[in-house]
């Protein structure tokens, strides 16, 4: 028995066949089909274009979603757009810090209390994998670089730095660093052999590793350093244990004070100013710090702008757009900042002691762990390769049908 033919195929041979009777190009009944035929296939080239998620920038940065870590049953998900708490994910091992995979769809969360990292499911807050880290793991890294595929792990509580493959939580390496972790970033440098480095905060200096973990340099840094923090360009941003901020130029490795007098959490920056944001515990306040550049031989006065909140800031987040702020404070509310208005426009409580918040995208509505995203990537690229081939190919066909059918009825004609 033969074979239904498809109904779509049909559709593209309707306006084919109609270009064989001699309507040609200018007929209004085959344009409009052609159009609504390409618009179609558009618009589902699009749809699959959108179904995978865009990368973020930043920290995961993209405004559609808050994490905010240290609340009653280990995380809250704040909905950006709604300004209000829709989720909550129980994370057990006093959660500290958490990073978010790029396209939104992985939680990476340390849990010092149980000497662990564990990488969750961001829509279903399902686990994924664990990995056991030595020193009461409360700081993460992602090395962004393309290819690279790990982010590194540690504490204070040993001398040593975890490299963990993001997408099974095995542990690749591990190597030594001199002395307990307080701080830890990544800076991708992105020329010569070595395309990222890795700093990180020992108790009198930040010492600096290539991927492979052989150390790079030393750099003193006077108060002992803690949280760092590695926009893009010139400038590495470094709080210290004994109440400073400062900059240390990331060719040269110089040092410049900026700030002191504070007790200073994790910092952000604004992917589009480049602004540094740092709060301020001891003084209640959110510091933004002028951008530098390298060689510069006068610093700007810092800050440039502070933001008095009546409670101390613990953490702080901007959305990579440069709009938004979410600033995580004691006692269990997030203040949310309009950034280029300067000013608090809301406060949502989430509970407990809020201690880490980042921002980024709504996860993927489908492939919750990564066998499934990359079947599901694999699904939608091939989708789009064949979607993509059949807007070429179809008006090319289409043309030929009508060059052939052209002289043809022309010859009708002068009959």
């Amino acid at each position: 028995m033969a074979c239904p033919r498809p109904a779509s195929m049909d559709a593209l041979d309707q306006p084919i066949r109609q270009l064989s009777r001699g309507d040609g190009l200018s007929s209004p009944s085959f344009a409009s089909r052609f159009i609504l035929l390409i618009s179609g296939m558009l618009l589902m080239l699009v749809v699959l274009l959108l179904f995978s998620s865009l990368p973020a920038h930043a920290d995961g940065g993209a405004p559609n979603l808050a994490y905010v870590v240290g609340t009653p049953k280990g995380i809250t998900t704040i909905d950006i757009g709604q300004q209000k708490v829709t989720g909550t994910i129980a994370v057990d091992g006093d959660p500290h810090s958490v990073f978010l995979s790029l396209d939104g769809r992985f939680l990476y969360v340390t849990q010092p209390a149980s000497g662990r990292v564990t990488m969750l499911a961001a829509r279903t807050g399902q686990t994924i994998c664990t990995a056991n880290v030595p020193g009461q793991p409360t700081l993460l890294a992602f090395d962004t670089t393309p290819g690279a595929n790990v982010f590194y792990a540690a504490g204070n509580g040993a001398s040593s730095v975890s490299v963990i493959d993001s997408s099974n939580c095995n542990i690749k390496r591990t190597f030594t660093t001199g002395g307990p972790v307080y701080g830890l970033a990544v800076a991708n440098v992105g020329s010569g052999s070595v395309s990222s480095q890795i700093w990180v905060a020992n108790p009198t200096s930040l010492n600096i590793f290539d991927p492979t973990g052989k150390q790079l340099g030393s750099i003193p840094v006077p108060g002992g350093p803690q949280y760092i923090s590695i926009p893009p360009g010139t400038t590495v941003y470094v709080t210290t244990r004994q109440g400073g901020v400062d900059a240390v130029d990331l060719g040269t490795h110089q040092v410049f004070s900026l700030l002191t007098g504070g007790t200073f959490g994790p910092m952000d920056y604004d992917a589009i100013t480049g602004d540094v944001y740092v709060p301020d515990q001891r003084n209640k306040r959110l510091d933004v710090l002028t951008p530098l550049s390298s060689g510069e031989t006068s610093l700007p006065p810092e800050p440039n702008r502070k933001f008095d909140l009546g409670v101390a800031p613990q953490s702080v987040a901007i959305t990579s757009d440069g709009q938004l702020g979410f600033i995580a404070l004691k006692g269990g509310n997030v203040a949310m900042l309009d950034v280029p208005g300067r000013q608090i426009v809301n406060t949502i409580y989430v509970g407990g002691s809020p201690h880490f918040i980042i921002t980024g995208l709504y996860p993927p509505l489908v492939g919750t762990t990564p066998q499934q995203a990359s079947i599901w990537g694999t699904v939608i690229n091939i989708a789009a390769y064949v979607f993509v081939v059949a807007l070429l190919i179809v008006p090319i066909l289409l043309f030929r049908r009508y060059s052939r059918a052209a002289p043809a009825n022309k010859d009708k004609m002068h009959q």
